[in-house]
């Protein structure tokens, strides 16, 4: 279903999967992600990698929204790791949907496009991919569907999947929560960051 990225001549050593909290939105009842611990995310993302040794050999994908998924992907290219974000929108709406909502949403849309200059390969959108998203079928669902296809599509014992989770349900379909089941169903390694010990 889900199209792989281009593949390198080589397969990755290990393909660093990651999928996470968006930073919270002003006026979240219940803080989960607050801005404030941005810093603390990324100093723990940020070692998750460097526990695996990520560097050039390695592939790395993400969506790219505002908090974890940004985070990720920042460390990711300060490291050298080949990135490709999976866009499970258009650009513009995605950035509508998640980016702008977040607190600091402007700051955000601001380093996801300093991020984009430095990619190897535009992002790739999932409509252009996948076709035009189903009636009734949740884009952000399906975008972690292709994540993880696409991740598995080296295999298995390749897949290192870093979240940033606080061992809860989501507040819709697609969220984290499902994205852990998924990966943990597929055999994938999980590297679990619980947002509250931050």
């Amino acid at each position: 279903m889900a199209t792989p990225p281009p593949q390198p001549v080589t397969a990755p050593r290990q393909v660093l999967l990651f999928s996470g909290h968006l930073v919270d939105a002003p006026g979240r009842p219940q803080a989960r992600f607050p801005l404030a611990k941005e810093d603390a995310a990324a100093r723990r993302i940020g070692a998750e990698l460097d526990r695996l040794d990520a560097g050039a050999q390695d592939l790395a994908l993400t969506q790219g929204a505002a908090g974890g998924d940004l985070l990720f992907a920042e460390a990711c290219v300060a490291r050298g790791v080949p990135l490709t974000l999976l866009l499970p929108l258009p650009e513009r709406e995605f950035l509508e949907r998640s980016m702008r909502p977040c607190e600091g949403g402007e700051a955000w849309c601001a380093r996801y496009r300093a991020l984009k200059a430095h990619l190897r390969e535009a992002p790739r959108v999932a409509d252009d991919e996948l076709g035009p998203l189903p009636p009734g079928e949740d884009a952000f669902e399906r975008a972690n569907r292709w994540l993880l296809s696409s991740a598995l599509a080296f295999g298995a014992a390749r897949l290192r999947f870093i979240t940033l989770w606080d061992g809860a349900g989501g507040d819709g379909p697609g969220g984290t929560r499902d994205m852990v089941e998924a990966v943990r169903r597929a055999r994938g390694e999980v590297c679990w960051i619980d947002s509250r010990t931050l």
